[in-house]
C-alpha cells in the first residue's frame, strides 16, 4: 500500500469528524443521547425571537433600554416642570428633576459597565451574601434619624447626592439567592420542608420588614420573584399551588386587617363616589382623566393640564397617565409593547442558560424578567384603573434614583448572562 494510501486511511474522514462534532455540541446543550434533560420547566420557547447570534452582545435589548430611559427622561421634565409652582419645591428650579434623573441614569450607566465585567459564577458565589445585605439595609431603613420617611412612608437612606431605597436591591438580591438556593437544593426539590420552607421563611423575614416600611408594592414584586423562581426551578406542583395559595390569603389578610388598604380597594371599585373621588380616589380619577384627555394621539408634548398639580406624583408612580394625556394612546400602547419585548427578550435569554447547563445564570435572568415584567404590569394597571392604587414606579422612565440604578445594573448582569451564553456557543469558556 502506497504511503499516500495509509495517511488517508490513518486520517478519520469528514463523516466521522462531523458526528464527533454534532456529539459534542448534544453534550454541550445537555441533550446528549441517554442523558435527561435538566430538570428545570421548559415552558419558555428557545425558537423564534431568541438572541442566537454568537458575536458582541444583545443590541436590540440594548436599544430598547436606551429608547426607554430617553423616553422616561423627556417625560420627568415634562411631568415635573410645574412643580415649582408647589410651596413644597417652590425653592427648586424648572429643571432640577430633569438635571437629577439625568445624573441618576449617569450613575447607573456606570455602574452597568462594571457589573458588565463581572463574571456570572461570582454572582452566583456571592448570592447568599448580597442577600444578607439587603436584609441587613431593609433593617437600617428603619432606624429612627437613618432612614428618611416621605408621605409616611420610611423607605430611604439619603446619601447626599441622592437617597438610596433598599427595596430595590432586595429585587435583585431575592433573584439572585431563589436560583442560588434552587441550584444547591435541586436533589430534594421534591420535599417541602427541605426544599420550600426556608425559601418560605427568607421570603417572610423580606416581608415583615417590607411591611413595617410600610412598602406592599415592593413586597408583591419580590414575592413573585420568588414564586416564579421555584416555579420554574421544578419545584413540586402541588407545594408551589399551596405555596400561592398561602401568599395570597397573607395578602388577604393585611388588607383585611389594614384600614387605609381597606378603603384603597373600596376606591377602586367605585372610584367617581363622592366619598372617594376627593380621598383614596383622587390619583386614580385624575389618571383617568389624564388618559380620557390624550385619545389617540395626545395633546401634544409639555400639554398635560392634570400634571399642573392635579395628579400627585406624576412623574414617579404615575408617569404613565402624562405619556397618555401628552402622547396619546398610540405612545402608551408602544411603551405597553416595548416591555413586553423587554421581558420575552430576557426570559428568552434566560431559557439559553438553561438550554447550556447554566441553570443558576438561566433562573437569575427569568427571576429579573419577573421583576420587570411584574412590576410594570402592577404601575400600568394602576395607572389604566385595573389595580387598586399601589406605589410602584415604572422600570426605567419613573422619576427615581434606586429604582434606575438597579434597574441598569440588573439589565446589565442580562447581558452579560447573554455574553456567556454567546462565548459558550462559540466553544469557549463562560
Amino acid at each position: 500500500m502506497s504511503r499516500g494510501a495509509h495517511a488517508v486511511a490513518a486520517t478519520p474522514g469528514w463523516r466521522e469528524r462531523l458526528g464527533a462534532l454534532g456529539q459534542g455540541l448534544r453534550e454541550r446543550l445537555g441533550r446528549a443521547p441517554g442523558v435527561d434533560r435538566l430538570p428545570i420547566r421548559d415552558w419558555v420557547s428557545v425558537g423564534s425571537g431568541k438572541p442566537t447570534a454568537v458575536s458582541g452582545f444583545d443590541q436590540p435589548l440594548a436599544w430598547v433600554v436606551a429608547g426607554l430611559l430617553a423616553l422616561g427622561l423627556v417625560m420627568v421634565y415634562s411631568a415635573s416642570v410645574a412643580l415649582h409652582d408647589n410651596p413644597k419645591f417652590a425653592s427648586y428650579p424648572p429643571t432640577y428633576f430633569l438635571a437629577r434623573q439625568a445624573l441618576f441614569i449617569g450613575v447607573g450607566f456606570v455602574a452597568a459597565l462594571v457589573t458588565l465585567s463581572i463574571p456570572i459564577a461570582v454572582w452566583e458565589k456571592w448570592a447568599p451574601w448580597l442577600f444578607a445585605v439587603s436584609l441587613a439595609l431593609l433593617i437600617v431603613v428603619l432606624v429612627p434619624f437613618i432612614g428618611k420617611g416621605v408621605n409616611g412612608a420610611r423607605r430611604w437612606i439619603p446619601l447626599g447626592f441622592m437617597s438610596f431605597q433598599p427595596s430595590e436591591l432586595a429585587k435583585l438580591a431575592m433573584a439572585m439567592y431563589a436560583a442560588s438556593y434552587m441550584v444547591r437544593k435541586m436533589d430534594v426539590k421534591e420535599r417541602f420542608f427541605k426544599a420550600v420552607w426556608p425559601m418560605a421563611v427568607a421570603l417572610g423575614v423580606v416581608g415583615m420588614l417590607l411591611l413595617a416600611e410600610p412598602d406592599m408594592g415592593a413586597f408583591m414584586v419580590i414575592a413573585a420573584i420568588a414564586l416564579a423562581i421555584l416555579f420554574l426551578g421544578g419545584v413540586n406542583g402541588r407545594m408551589f399551588v399551596l405555596s400561592v395559595m398561602v401568599l395570597v390569603g397573607a395578602f388577604v389578610l393585611m388588607i383585611a386587617f389594614s384600614e387605609f388598604r381597606r378603603q384603597r380597594i373600596f376606591a377602586y371599585l367605585d372610584p367617581w363616589n363622592p366619598d372617594y373621588a376627593q380621598g383614596k380616589a383622587y390619583q386614580l380619577t385624575h389618571s383617568l382623566i389624564a388618559f380620557g384627555r390624550g385619545e389617540w394621539f395626545g395633546q401634544g408634548l409639555g400639554q398635560s393640564i392634570e400634571k399642573l398639580s392635579y395628579l400627585p406624583e406624576a412623574h414617579t408612580d404615575f408617569l404613565l397617565a402624562v405619556i397618555g394625556e401628552e402622547l396619546g394612546f398610540v405612545a402608551v400602547l408602544a411603551v405597553i409593547v416595548a416591555f413586553f419585548w423587554l421581558t420575552r427578550r430576557i426570559f428568552h435569554i434566560g431559557r439559553q442558560a438553561i438550554a447550556l447547563d447554566r441553570v443558576f445564570a438561566g433562573l437569575m435572568t427569568q427571576g429579573i424578567g419577573v421583576w420587570f415584567g411584574g412590576q410594570s404590569f402592577i404601575n400600568m394597571g394602576v395607572n389604566l384603573g385595573l389595580l387598586p392604587t399601589k406605589g410602584l414606579t415604572l422600570p426605567l422612565l419613573s422619576y427615581g434614583g434606586s429604582g434606575v440604578l438597579m434597574n441598569l445594573v440588573a439589565l446589565a448582569i442580562v447581558l452579560r448572562v447573554d455574553q456567556e451564553n454567546r462565548q459558550l456557543m462559540r466553544g469557549g469558556r463562560a
